[in-house]
């Protein structure tokens, strides 16, 4: 099952999670538990995109000098 399937069904878990009339100790305890589920699941999910992302170079440079460098002074003609 994908990460984005999973994150919807945790989603829905949470909405429902308050309506089935577990006490109050234990609905704390799903909560949390069902909190750092998706935090665990987010935190691959931004993994797995940021290994997907390439470091792209751009098209100049932004440091290049303006100059040549054989010696000469090309102001003084």
């Amino acid at each position: 099952m994908s990460k984005g399937k999973i994150l919807l069904m945790a989603g829905i878990w949470i909405s429902v999670l308050p309506y089935l009339g577990f006490p109050y100790g234990l609905k704390n305890i799903l909560f949390t538990l069902s909190g750092f589920g998706i935090i665990y699941i987010g935190y691959m999910l931004y993994k797995e995109n940021k290994k997907g992302l390439k470091k792209e170079g751009t098209l100049f440079e932004n440091f290049s000098e303006n100059t040549d460098f054989t010696g000469e002074d090309i102001g003084n003609n």
